[in-house]
């Protein structure tokens, strides 16, 4: 069994780096290629759980660092690419509300550390933002209404792999 898991491991990894090199390559999909390679990962979270879903976020997010051309889309996936492996205690939480609001304080932490991050190794400063307040704030509700997209996403994507996919690969 652990040829197999090693396996799966290493060709969901391999597919997820490539995924996020794309990213280097295709102009506007700094934010696609990382949700790309995070349902990529999602076999192995389901199928082996997740610690090796910890170690597939961690390689994946080592690799893409040292090779995708395009830092703020390694950083994405650097600081959003963990979020499939907390999703489902998110959502054993008892009300739908309660869910939601946590899904936004970890969204908007999130990009605070991510943007706060990408800026200072940019060498950009608060001063050169200071004057579009309304469309950083404008970005900000876009970039939470494209993470609860994200987080449907996934919860589809998992479904799939439980119905649809996985008989493909474990017979």
């Amino acid at each position: 069994m652990k040829s197999r898991e090693i396996a799966l491991c290493g060709m969901m990894n391999a597919l997820a780096v490539v995924i996020m090199n794309l990213g280097g390559i295709v102009p506007m999909a700094t934010f696609c290629t990382p949700i790309l390679a995070m349902i990529v990962l999602l076999p192995v979270l389901e199928e082996y759980g997740a610690k090796l879903g910890w170690c597939a976020w961690v390689t994946v997010s080592i690799l893409s660092l040292l090779q995708v051309t395009d830092r703020e889309t390694a950083f994405v996936y650097v600081f959003f690419g963990w979020y499939p492996m907390l999703r489902p205690a998110i959502n054993r939480l008892p009300t739908k509300l309660g869910r939601l609001g946590v899904k936004l304080i970890i969204c908007n932490v999130v990009i605070a550390l991510l943007y706060g991050a990408v800026l200072r190794v940019m060498g950009l400063t608060a001063d050169l933002l200071e004057g579009t307040k309304l469309m950083n704030y404008a970005l900000l509700a876009l970039g939470n209404i494209s993470f609860l997209m994200m987080d449907l996403v996934l919860g589809r994507m998992t479904l799939m792999w439980r119905v649809k996919w996985r008989k493909y690969f474990f017979k």
